[in-house]
């Protein structure tokens, strides 16, 4: 997995690429832990990710629990595979996909 990273002001987007799983979810986790100070609308592109796992459902869920009490937090360009892990899990209920 590979993200692209670009901040305006309290605005953080990240654009995920490849595979979030247990190899790659401490990046991403490591990623948000450093960058999330301040922010306060946190936007997850999903365009170019293909697969997500439950590590990667838990750094979601830990970056959520954040954002509840910093912003927002937005999942954009979900494919029909992680969208369907998303309806499966419940997580559609915790986070706003658009």
């Amino acid at each position: 997995m590979t993200s692209n990273k670009t901040q305006n002001e309290a605005a953080l987007l990240l654009a995920l690429e490849g595979r979030l799983d247990t190899t790659t979810a401490p990046m991403l986790e490591n990623e948000l832990k450093a960058s999330l100070e301040g922010v306060t609308l946190l936007t997850l592109d999903f365009e170019k990710l293909d697969y997500i796992s439950s590590a990667g459902l838990r750094v979601l869920l830990s970056a959520q629990k954040i954002m509840n009490k910093q912003g927002e937090m937005i999942i954009t360009n979900v494919c029909d595979d992680i969208r369907e892990v998303f309806e499966i899990t419940g997580f559609s209920d915790i986070l706003t996909i658009r």
